[in-house]
């Protein structure tokens, strides 16, 4: 019974780490936003410049996606079957290994973005972009804490 109980924990933790990563993602496309545009003084080159950025990235994204969630039913299958735990380890390496990899490849893609931005931009940028996380909460009706004041 000891090992259900592990494997019914492990899925939890996990399924809980996939809608925390998923969730801190936003999918607003801040740079075809007029009133960012018009904000940030966001030129139609910078903005054509981002939107390159974005696009080389987002297949990929996808696409990664798709692995990490083949992953991770190929782990919660594992579990399932009660298998030895050198196999769970194994895959659970495989799953954070493709899901690290995602953050990473975003990350760069956000960084890639600001780097667009000129030096007064991104000071506006992240101004504005804290504004409209505390304004449109995570769908899980979560509150995002504002930014300490400096």
């Amino acid at each position: 019974m000891r090992p259900r109980v592990f494997g019914c924990a492990m899925l939890g933790v996990l399924l809980l780490a996939l809608t925390t990563s998923l969730g801190a993602q936003s999918s607003f496309p801040w740079w075809k936003s007029e009133q960012f545009q018009k904000d940030l003084g966001l030129t139609p080159e910078q903005s054509a410049r981002i939107e390159t950025v974005f696009q080389a990235t987002i297949a990929k994204l996808r696409q990664g996606k798709e692995e990490l969630d083949h992953q991770e039913a190929e782990l919660s299958r594992l579990i399932e079957r009660n298998v030895d735990e050198l196999q769970v380890t194994h895959q659970i390496d495989r799953v954070e290994a493709t899901r690290a990899s995602l953050n990473k490849m975003r990350t760069l893609m956000l960084f890639h973005m600001r780097q667009v931005l000129t030096s007064e931009q991104n000071v506006k940028f992240k101004a504005l972009h804290d504004k409209w996380l505390q304004d449109h909460p995570r769908r899980t009706g979560e509150q995002r804490q504002a930014p300490p004041k400096q």
